[in-house]
C-alpha cells in the first residue's frame, strides 16, 4: 500500500494517507497511483463524474473506475487525493485468466465490509449496513424518502444520510436531532460531503454522532460522539 503526507488546508493537520487497495476481477489488489508532492484538493460540491477515477490492473491490464482516493480530516473537511494520471494503454499479460470478484474496498476493521457507493441509494445502503455492523437491530431503510428526511430506521435509531454535493447544513442536524428526541431514539447523520463548520459545532453541542462517507462506502467519524458510538456500539 502506497502512503503520502497530506496537509489540510483548512487547520493545517498533517496526515499519513494510505491508499485503499481493490480487488480487480482477476483477483489482484489494484489502487489508485498517489501523486506525491501535489496539495489535496478541499472538497465543496461533488459531482459522481469527478468521484471516480480510471485504474488500471498491474497483473491482468483492466481498466477500470474506482472511487477517488478521500481522506476525511478530524476538523470535518474532506480532501481529495490528487492521483497519478493514467498512462497510455498497454496490452495485457498473456494468460490471465478473469474471475469475478465481489467489489468491496479493504478497510482497517475486519468484521467490517463496505459497499461501493456508485448512486444515492447504494449511499443509504452503505450507512445502513455500517449501522447493522455497530450492533443496530432490524435496521430498515425507507423506499421513497419521506418528508421527514428519515432515510433510515432501527431499534432505537433513527438516521439521516445526505447525498448532496455541498457540506450538510446546520438545519439538517437540527432537524434529525428533533425528529430522534419526539421519537425517544438516537440520531446517527450521515454525509458524502462533509459538514458545514456551523453545524459540525450544533452537533457537538447535542451529542449527535456525525459520519462522512467516500464512495469506498467507509463511514469515517468527524466528531467526538461518533468517536464515542464506534467504541461502545449500539
Amino acid at each position: 500500500m502506497e502512503s503520502v503526507p497530506v496537509r489540510c488546508p483548512v487547520c493545517r493537520r498533517d496526515h499519513a494517507y494510505i491508499t485503499p487497495v481493490y480487488p480487480c476481477p482477476c483477483g489482484a489488489p489494484t489502487a489508485p497511483r498517489l501523486l506525491r508532492g501535489a496539495p489535496a484538493e478541499r472538497i465543496t460540491h461533488r459531482t459522481w463524474n469527478d468521484d471516480w477515477v480510471a485504474v488500471r490492473c498491474t497483473v491482468c491490464g483492466r481498466r477500470d473506475q474506482w472511487p477517488y482516493p478521500e481522506l476525511c480530516c478530524p476538523c470535518g473537511t474532506v480532501l481529495r487525493i490528487p492521483v497519478r494520471p493514467l498512462a497510455a494503454s498497454a496490452p495485457p499479460p498473456p494468460g490471465p485468466s478473469h474471475i469475478p470478484l465481489p467489489r468491496t474496498a479493504a478497510h482497517p476493521r475486519p468484521a467490517f465490509r463496505p459497499m461501493t457507493i456508485r448512486t444515492a441509494r447504494d449511499a443509504v445502503a452503505a450507512a445502513a449496513l455500517y449501522l447493522s455492523w455497530l450492533g443496530y437491530r432490524e435496521v430498515v431503510q425507507a423506499r421513497e424518502r419521506p418528508a421527514s428526511r428519515i432515510d433510515i430506521r432501527a431499534t432505537g435509531l433513527i438516521s439521516q444520510v445526505d447525498t448532496a454535493t455541498t457540506p450538510t447544513v446546520v438545519r439538517d442536524v437540527e432537524c434529525l436531532w428533533l425528529n430522534a428526541l419526539n421519537a425517544s431514539v438516537a440520531g446517527v447523520l450521515f454525509s458524502l460531503a462533509g459538514y458545514a463548520p456551523d453545524a459540525r459545532q450544533r452537533a457537538d453541542g447535542l451529542g449527535l454522532p456525525l459520519f462522512v462517507m467516500d464512495l469506498t462506502g467507509t463511514p469515517q467519524p468527524v466528531n467526538g460522539p461518533a468517536d464515542e458510538l464506534i467504541s461502545t456500539g449500539a
